[in-house]
């Protein structure tokens, strides 16, 4: 079959690495999962030696759809559909494990998609999913690193996330010109709340997009009394974003949606 490069499709073939993903995701009988962007069928399969309840996979190929039909039957469900015109899809009866080797052009937009969901432990068990290796970083990222920023403080907020191990190129086909990674991602019981969390990522894009910069510019763009607000968080105005915890940007984003 031809591979469409617009739908960002590379298709992992090795069936012990496919089994190691598989595994990450603890399946019992009762479980329901979901896959995202299944391509050929091969993660897929090795999830229906797991026996779960049901497996819905979501493909937007109108070709890999029919493949899928073919190939499974009756023993998977099909959305012929975008993933991210999907998200009103999950309201299953218990937690749902979701897995899926993303389109690296859209991976932080179905991630970011997900995060945004309201009450996401009650919608979903864990999220196993393989990230261009780049991304991946950025979203495991620590604070004083090179890669913190918006994508990591956004995904702490609801969820604890694992890298469980890099990928070579050499194991999809065909063969990107990247590494990959697999992360696993598990909701939080308690989220801190928000009031939107728009809100979250428009004040974390406020201090990113000024990374070298000290926070005391993008405070001055928040807020008004940017000083008072800096003692009262007790914030050192001379640090720079990477400096701040993620817990801090969780207090500075609270404090904007007071004042707005």
């Amino acid at each position: 079959m031809k591979f469409k490069k617009s739908l960002g499709q590379n298709f992992l073939s090795d069936i012990e690495l496919l089994k190691s993903i598989v595994n990450e995701g603890d399946i019992i009988k009762d479980d329901i999962i979901v896959e995202i962007g299944p391509g050929t069928g091969n993660l897929t399969n090795e999830i229906l030696k797991k026996k779960p309840k049901k497996l819905i996979v979501i493909e937007k190929d109108n070709d890999l759809s029919k493949l899928l039909i073919k190939k499974f039957d009756k023993k998977i469900d099909i959305i012929n559909k975008d993933i991210l015109k999907c998200y009103d899809n999950f309201n299953y009866e218990r937690p749902i494990i979701v897995y899926g080797n993303l389109p690296y052009n859209i991976s932080t937009k179905i991630l970011s998609s997900f995060i945004k969901l309201d009450n996401l432990d009650r919608y979903f068990k864990k999220f196993i999913f393989i990230f261009q290796k780049e991304v991946a970083d950025r979203i495991v990222a620590k604070e004083n690193t090179k890669n913190y920023g918006r994508l990591s403080i956004l995904t702490s907020w609801k969820t604890k996330c694992e890298k469980i191990l890099d990928i070579d190129p050499r194991y999809f086909k065909p063969k990107p010109k990247v590494w990959s990674s697999l992360i696993v991602i598990t909701p939080k019981s308690k989220v801190e709340y928000i009031k939107n969390p728009k809100n979250l990522e428009h004040v974390t894009n406020i201090f990113f997009n000024q990374k070298r910069k000290m926070i005391k510019r993008a405070m001055k763009q928040l807020f008004n009394d940017y000083e008072a607000v800096s003692k009262n968080l007790r914030l050192n105005l001379n640090l720079r974003p990477q400096n701040i915890s993620k817990q801090k940007y969780i207090e500075i984003c609270k404090v904007y949606e007071d004042l707005n």
